[in-house]
């Protein structure tokens, strides 16, 4: 594989449009197209910051290779947290429409954004079990566990819902650190990054606690 098939192949692999992928190395849309159809190459800055959007060496960038799969090179984390908010706030937490169900009794949220895909699964009710899995170009690249409980009649699954839907790039698990409306606090707590973490999330009414969950998980990789 040539190195302009490459840049498109690894480009496309990480969910990068030729305006997003020109942003993050400070060139011009039309330099990015010229280099994917072969009219010029980079240069050797162009190259190092094309190693390093892609976590990929120079060598291996560079150099004619008929063996070179980008499904075996890193998913740029930024494009795939970008995804994951933007496929979180579709899907549960923005009322989404259900999907067929993955398994039985479940409920199953879905949305997708070529190269992603993602799916949210859960069963149960007042306490649940689900998990989230995103997929780029077919290959599972990250998914997480969760469960949960309601503990009281005060919980409100709109509040939670509300909550989710203000994550943030710094916390992109579920919900912010802390969220409150009226008498509602939503809080999170999270060791780890999104590559690998674990956390757990709760919500109060004033000072009773109505909501408690846990969660953990990674890239796949």
């Amino acid at each position: 594989m040539q190195l302009s098939e490459k840049i498109a192949a690894l480009r496309i692999r990480n969910g990068l449009s030729q305006e997003e992928l020109a942003a993050a190395l400070g060139v011009s849309r039309q330099t990015i197209g010229k280099w994917e159809t072969g009219q010029s190459a980079p240069g050797l800055s162009g190259l190092i910051a094309l190693s390093r959007c892609f976590s990929i060496s120079i060598d291996a960038l560079a150099k004619d290779d008929a063996c070179f799969s980008p499904v075996d090179c890193p998913v740029e984390p930024s494009a795939l947290l970008a995804f994951l908010l933007r496929a979180k706030r579709a899907t549960y937490a923005g009322f989404g429409p259900e999907a067929e169900p993955s398994r039985k009794h479940a409920h199953d949220y879905v949305y997708g954004e070529t190269p992603f895909l993602y799916r949210d699964s859960y069963v149960g009710g007042h306490e649940f079990f689900g998990e989230e899995i995103v997929w780029q170009n077919d290959q599972p690249v990250w998914a997480m566990n969760y469960c949960g409980r309601t503990c009281s009649d005060h919980f409100s699954g709109d509040f939670l819902k509300e909550a989710l839907r203000n994550s943030t790039p710094a916390m992109p698990f579920r919900g912010p650190a802390s969220y409150h409306r009226g008498d509602y606090l939503y809080y999170c707590k999270v060791t780890g990054t999104l590559d690998w973490f674990d956390g757990e999330e709760a919500i109060y009414f004033g000072s009773e606690l109505v909501y408690e969950g846990r969660f953990h998980g990674g890239n796949t990789r």
